[in-house]
C-alpha cells in the first residue's frame, strides 16, 4: 500500500509542475499589466517604468518564470501588487473561510446524497424515487448563482429568516459566546446549501445507479434466499459494495466544490479564496492570481489522488493489480 501511494505521489508532482507552469505563462501572456490600472495624466511614462521595475515586469518572461518558480518551491509566493502584502498572508486570511464552506458542503453533499441514493434504490420506481430523480436533475441543472440569489430574495429579503451574506453580523463581537456561534451558523446555512445541493444531486444519482447494479448480483439473491431481511441486505451488503463510484466521486468533489465556491463566495459576499481570485484577476495582481490558481490546480490533483487511495483501500485488487499481472505472465 505504501508503494502504491508513493507511486501516485510521484505521478502527481510532475503534473502539478506542468499545471502551474501553464497557469504562469497564460496569465503572463494576457494583454496589459498591473501598471495599466494606474495610467493617468498625472503619471509620467517614467513613473510607470519605475512601477514596472518594482514589480519585476521589465524582465523577460523566462527570467520572471525562473525567479517565481525558485521562490514557489521554497514556499514564497511573492508580494501582492495590489495589496502590497505577502501573497501567503493574503491567502492565509481567506483560505480558512473557504475550507469551512467547502468542508461543510462536502459533508452535506456526501451524507445527503448517499442516504437519498440508498432510499431511492430501495424504493425504485415509486413516487419517492421519481420525485428524488426530478429534484436531483433540477438542482444539478440550475445555475448556482441563480439559486443563491433566489434564496437570498426569499429567506433574507422577503422573510428575514437568514442573513443575505457575510461571515458574521455587524454586532457579532458584542454578542454572548453562544449567540456568536449561532450567528456564524446562520450565515453558513444558505451558502452551504447552495454549494452542497448540486454535488448532493450527483452523489445521489451515482449511489442509486450503483445500488441498482449491485442488487442484480447473485450474492444479493443468495442473501435474500437465506431469509435475511431486506433492510440488512440493502444496508449491510448492497450499500457497502455500492460505495465504489461514490468513493471516486468524493475526491473529484473537492475541486468541483472549490470552483463552485468562487461564484458562491461572490454571491454571498463570503471573504474566501474565490473572491480573492476574482479580484486578483480583475486587478491584474499576478502573484495572487498565480498562487490561487496553483492551489486550485493542486486541489484537482489532490482530489484524484485521494480517490485513487480510497479506492485502493476499498478494493485491494487495485493495489495488487500489477503484481497479479506479473505473476500471471510468469
Amino acid at each position: 500500500m505504501i508503494r502504491y501511494i508513493l507511486r501516485r505521489f510521484a505521478i502527481a508532482i510532475p503534473l502539478l509542475w506542468i499545471g502551474i507552469t501553464l497557469m504562469f505563462f497564460l496569465i503572463q501572456l494576457a494583454p496589459g499589466d498591473p501598471t495599466t490600472r494606474y495610467v493617468s495624466p498625472r503619471f509620467s511614462p517614467e513613473v510607470r517604468e519605475l512601477m514596472r521595475d518594482r514589480f519585476g515586469l521589465d524582465q523577460p518572461v523566462h527570467v520572471r518564470y525562473w525567479n517565481w518558480l525558485s521562490s514557489f518551491v521554497q514556499g514564497d509566493f511573492g508580494r501582492s501588487f495590489d495589496r502590497g502584502r505577502p501573497v501567503s498572508a493574503v491567502i492565509g486570511d481567506a483560505i480558512g473561510n473557504t475550507l469551512i464552506l467547502t468542508g461543510l458542503s462536502l459533508f452535506v453533499s456526501l451524507i445527503t446524497g448517499v442516504i437519498l441514493g440508498i432510499l431511492s434504490a430501495m424504493k425504485r420506481h415509486s413516487v419517492f424515487d421519481r420525485v428524488m430523480s426530478i429534484l436531483a436533475l433540477f438542482f444539478y441543472s440550475i445555475p448556482g448563482f441563480w439559486l443563491g440569489l433566489m434564496l437570498i430574495l426569499i429567506f433574507a429579503l422577503q422573510l428575514g429568516w437568514l442573513p443575505a451574506g457575510g461571515v458574521v453580523s455587524v454586532n457579532h463581537s458584542y454578542l454572548p459566546p453562544g449567540n456568536q456561534i449561532l450567528d456564524r451558523v446562520v450565515h453558513l446555512i444558505l451558502p452551504v446549501f447552495v454549494l452542497g445541493v448540486t454535488s448532493a444531486a450527483v452523489t445521489m444519482r451515482y449511489m442509486r445507479g450503483s445500488m441498482l447494479e449491485i442488487l442484480q448480483q447473485d450474492f444479493i439473491r443468495t442473501a435474500i434466499a437465506k431469509g435475511l431481511s431486506e433492510r440488512i441486505v440493502y444496508l449491510k451488503h448492497a450499500a457497502r459494495n455500492a460505495l465504489g463510484p461514490v468513493i471516486s466521486l468524493f475526491g473529484l468533489s473537492i475541486p468541483f466544490l472549490f470552483s463552485g465556491a468562487v461564484i458562491i463566495e461572490i454571491v454571498f459576499a463570503w471573504p474566501g479564496m474565490g473572491r480573492i481570485m476574482v479580484n486578483a484577476v480583475l486587478a491584474r495582481d499576478y502573484p495572487v492570481a498565480i498562487a490561487t490558481t496553483a492551489i486550485a490546480f493542486a486541489l484537482v490533483i489532490l482530489g484524484n489522488l485521494i480517490s485513487d487511495i480510497l479506492y485502493a483501500v476499498a478494493d485491494p485488487r487495485i493495489r495488487y493489480g500489477n503484481q497479479q499481472s506479473a505473476n500471471a505472465v510468469r
